[in-house]
This record gives structure tokens, sequence and C-alpha cells, in this order.
């Protein structure tokens, strides 16, 4: 186990087109963390987010870690922000590192967004458009085809799926409809009160076949903020420390969404080898998972990856109501991002953590100790292994 731990969580309050600028966001969700950890903003002394401040699509990422530093006085001297690396858990494998190396003793982590208010009908995030000159990278291959967005880019993987291994909407929508249950026992999810059945989710419109409108995650505005603490430094603080066991990366095949060997997997497969390499543990321990779900999709795709069910049976483990939270790996049990809202895996992070205080109200798995979180979809990816102590 890393010399590193989980000592405080906090979220803001979620909403769409709130109008509410980030850093208020922010600072709420920083405020309830370090009062959750049982420390004060003198005791930060680290910070690290992820993509770091980004101009180029709206409401993505306004805020980089010296914004946030200055704005609430942290007198840090350590900090790290990127957008590359093990996709969105780049910052908190980061900050593990950091604390058991001594750089820092408790990192601020965090992930903000106003991508529901900064949206438009002609100004959107997350979508590569082209500047008249040639188009280089991986969006080459996928641009020109009018494959504009990461909805299409899924839809290849939900598609080669059915074809491989005989997957089916029906199955998919049996996540979206359990995810959208488990968001009715959580009152910070954006569809909260609003319950879905499985013909709600197959009369949807399509938006990328076969990915459907509730196969999407949702954009919102929001922010989320976990502590990550030296293992010696978190014995001092309020709660139970929760280790940080193991972790692994994706990053050792191709960067490409399309241009893969296999369509039927993504980095994720990588991700979670390399973290079951570092642990003693197996799939078979664990006790929650929380999966990345920008696309439905990505949900079978990370079971297999964590080795819950064998290659090509992710659709069916779903099917025969194994993520459910009276099954036999609860699974995004606060709604995940396609019926919480999408704070791009750090949501999943917070729910993984609450479950393991003793936390999630009327969506509590009981007796939780163990849970694994994956975050990430197509070419990158991050595997983690939390373990109450």
């Amino acid at each position: 186990m890393l010399k590193a731990a989980i000592t405080g969580i906090g979220m803001s309050a979620l909403g769409r087109n709130t109008q509410r600028p980030c850093i208020d966001l922010l600072v709420d969700a920083a405020l309830e963390a370090m009062a959750d950890a049982g420390l004060t903003r003198d005791d930060i002394d680290g910070i690290t987010t992820y993509p770091g401040k980004h101009e180029g699509s709206p409401g993505m990422s306004p805020l980089g870690c010296t914004e946030v530093r200055e704005a609430m006085g942290l007198k840090t001297h350590w900090h790290s922000s990127s957008s590359e690396g093990p996709a969105q858990m780049s910052p908190i494998m980061i900050a593990a590192m950091a604390v058991s190396t001594g750089q820092a003793r408790h990192v601020l982590c965090f992930r903000a967004l106003t991508e529901s208010s900064s949206q438009s009908a002609g100004r959107r995030a997350s979508v590569p458009v082209g500047d008249g000159g040639r188009i280089g990278g991986w969006t080459q291959w996928l641009v020109p085809m009018g494959a504009l967005s990461a909805s299409t880019w899924a839809a290849q993987f939900a598609r080669r799926r059915m074809h491989e291994f005989g997957a089916t909407r029906e199955q998919l929508g049996a996540q979206c409809v359990l995810q959208r249950a488990n968001a009715q026992a959580n009152p910070r999810a954006i569809f909260h009160g609003k319950p879905m059945s499985i013909d709600d989710y197959l009369n949807a419109r399509m938006i990328a076949d076969p990915l459907g409108m509730f196969d999407c995650d949702i954009p919102i505005d929001g922010a989320c903020v976990v502590i990550v603490s030296a293992t010696d430094a978190a014995r001092d603080c309020r709660k139970p420390p929760i280790g940080i066991a193991a972790m692994g990366a994706g990053l050792t095949r191709r960067d490409s969404w399309d241009q893969r060997a296999d369509l039927t997997q993504m980095a994720s497969l990588d991700a979670c080898e390399d973290m079951w390499t570092r642990t003693d543990l197996k799939p078979a321990d664990i006790d929650i998972a929380a999966l990345y779900d920008g696309f439905s999709v990505f949900v079978p795709m990370w079971l297999e990856s964590f080795g819950f069910c064998k290659r090509g049976e992710g659709e069916a483990f779903i099917g025969e109501g194994h993520t459910a939270l009276t099954g036999s790996l609860p699974t995004n049990t606060g709604g995940g991002q396609m019926s919480a809202g999408r704070l791009h895996g750090f949501g999943h992070l917070h729910e993984a953590c609450l479950q393991l205080w003793g936390e999630g109200g009327g969506r509590q798995v009981a007796g939780a100790q163990t849970a694994v979180v994956g975050m990430g979809g197509g070419p990158l990816a991050g595997a983690m292994l939390l373990q109450r102590a």
C-alpha cells in the first residue's frame, strides 16, 4: 500500500445553467472537504487538478491551481496540473506520489466545471474543430468523417461489442436504469426525483447509434474536492483514513479512439492489469465499484477490465443484476455521471469514499470495506483500489 490516504471529500451543489462563478463552486467543495477531514487552510500544502486551466473548451476547466491557491489563501509550496497522464485520475495519483515522497502532507485535489452554463448551440465543450489548416493528431481520423463528439467515438465501441458479443441496448439500458434508481437516494444527483424506466430509456432520441440520450452523461456546473494525505498525517484527521492500496495507469497502447487493434476494449484494460500487479487483493475481494460512465458502454468495458467478468460478458453481467445495489458488485451507487452529473470521474471517487465511510444513506452498501475506481474512456485510463483502514 502507498503511504497515502484519502482523508476528506467535498462537493458543491450540482446544477444546470446555474450561472455561478466556478471559483464559488470550488470554494464550497474545498471548505466542505477540509471540514470533513478536520483540517484548516493552513494544513493544505499541496494542490492538484486535471487538466489545468483550459481556455479552448467552454466551462470544461476554467480554473488552474494558482487561481484556487490565491482565492482561498492557501500556503501551498507544491502543485501540479496536466491534461496528459492516466486520464482524470492523474491528479489523485500524483498527489499520492507527492505525499508518499514527502513533497507535501495534505494535498487538495479538485475538479471544477461550468460546462452547463458555458455552452450554447454554437459554443460547445469537448468538440474538436478545424481552423482551416491541416488536421493532426488522433482527430485527423475522426473530424473529416464528421465524428466531432465523444458520443460518436463511444458508439463505435458499442456497435462493435454488439457485433462481436451479441450485446444489446436492453443490457446497456439496464445499467442506465439502475443508476437512475440509485440517484433517487442521492439528494445531490441532477436526476434526483426523476426516476426512469427501461421504456423511457428505449424510447429516448438517438444521439449516435446505438447510443441514445440516456446513454450519455450530463454536463453540469459543479465542483468536487478530494484531500490526499500522508498516512502518518492522516492519523490525526477527523475520520478513519481510506488507504490507497494500489493504482495503475493505462498509457501503453495507441493514443487513439478508433485506430485500435481491438475496438471492444479501451485503455482501462491496461490500467487494471497494472493495478492488480501492485496488490495481493483480487476482484473477489471488492465490495463496490465506481466506474467511469461518460457513456453507458464504458461500464461493461470497465467491468471486464477489472476482471469481474470475462471478455465480452460485461453487458450480460449487468443484465443479470450483478451491478445493482443488491447484486454481487454494486456499481455507481450514487447514480454515476449519467444520473448524478459529469464531474469527470471525481464524483465516482467521492461516492466510493462515502460508501467506505458508511455515509451512503439510503443507498449504503452494508459492510463495504474495499472499492475500485476507474476513470477514463478511450485511450487513457487510471485505476485505483481503495481500502478502509
